[in-house]
This record gives C-alpha cells, sequence and structure tokens, in this order.
C-alpha cells in the first residue's frame, strides 16, 4: 500500500511540475507578445491548467500528509517526504500569494460559470500596469517550478530509501 501511494503521489507531483514548468518556459517567448497577445493567450490556460492545478497541488499535498502519517517518524523516507510536503506547500503558497491574484486580473472581463467566477474572484489583484502583472505572473510561475522540481526530486530520493 505504501509503494502504491508513494507512486501516485510523484505522479501527481509530477504534474504540478508538468504545468509550473509549461509556464516558465514559455516566458521568454510571451515576454515578445504586445498587450492584446498576452491577454489573449492567457485566456487558454482555463480551465485545463485549474483542473490540473487542483487534481496535482491539492490532491498531492492531500495524499502526501497521508503517506507521511504512514511512513516511520525519523527515518530517512520520512525526512524527504517532510521536504517533498514543504516544497509542494512553498509552491502552492506562491500561487496564493502571485499568481492567483493575476489571474484574477486577466480574468476580471472573462465570462466565467459561477464556480470559475467564485474562484477567481478571490483575492483578485487591484488594476495596475499590465506589463507588472505579466512580470509577477511569469516569474511567479519560474519560482513554482523550482520548487516543484525540488519536491519532484525530494520525493524521488523518499521512494528510493
Amino acid at each position: 500500500m505504501l509503494s502504491v501511494l508513494s507512486v501516485l503521489v510523484l505522479l501527481l507531483m509530477a504534474v504540478n511540475l508538468g504545468l509550473a514548468l509549461a509556464h516558465a518556459l514559455e516566458f521568454p517567448g510571451k515576454l515578445r507578445l504586445g498587450e492584446p497577445a498576452y491577454r489573449a493567450v492567457q485566456a487558454i490556460y482555463y480551465p485545463g491548467f485549474t483542473i490540473g492545478g487542483l487534481v496535482g497541488e491539492v490532491g498531492g499535498m492531500l495524499l502526501l500528509i497521508v503517506l507521511l502519517v504512514m511512513t516511520p517518524a525519523g527515518t530517512v523516507r520520512f525526512w524527504w517526504e517532510g521536504a517533498a510536503l514543504g516544497l509542494l506547500v512553498a509552491g502552492h503558497s506562491v500561487y496564493w500569494v502571485a499568481t492567483h491574484p493575476v489571474n484574477a486580473f486577466w480574468l476580471k472581463d472573462s465570462k466565467l460559470a459561477t464556480p470559475g467566477r467564485l474562484f477567481f474572484g478571490l483575492l483578485s489583484a487591484p488594476g495596475g500596469d499590465w506589463r507588472r502583472k505579466r512580470s509577477i505572473w511569469e516569474w511567479s510561475h519560474v519560482v513554482r517550478a523550482v520548487f516543484f522540481a525540488l519536491g519532484f526530486l525530494s520525493m524521488a530520493l523518499a521512494l528510493m530509501r
């Protein structure tokens, strides 16, 4: 059971890493876009990345907590899993502090279903220069990719123990 749960957690962490890395790798190309094109591109991420984030990040954190409870405390594996959870939480925190408010800014004029309107209405960022919003959004994904890569490696090392 522990092995199956560990592999599932690693898979969910791979989803997190994949989504954040996809955004980070787009960064240089998206800097060449003017405001209308950039805003148009931003709208393509929803709902796919939202669903992936919900399943990967929230599901990954919850299953990793369960895994930590099942792992004998004080073992090397336990500490690697704990590090993976800490890095996953750190990456998720960056989302709520930096990425989500800017998502709400990009989507403020979009026609969203009620769940989307409620979700993206949380912590919305006030108006401002779109270039500054772009910079915050893009760099937040680079930071998230780093946290998720380190978390994925920590979980992989836990599996090796």
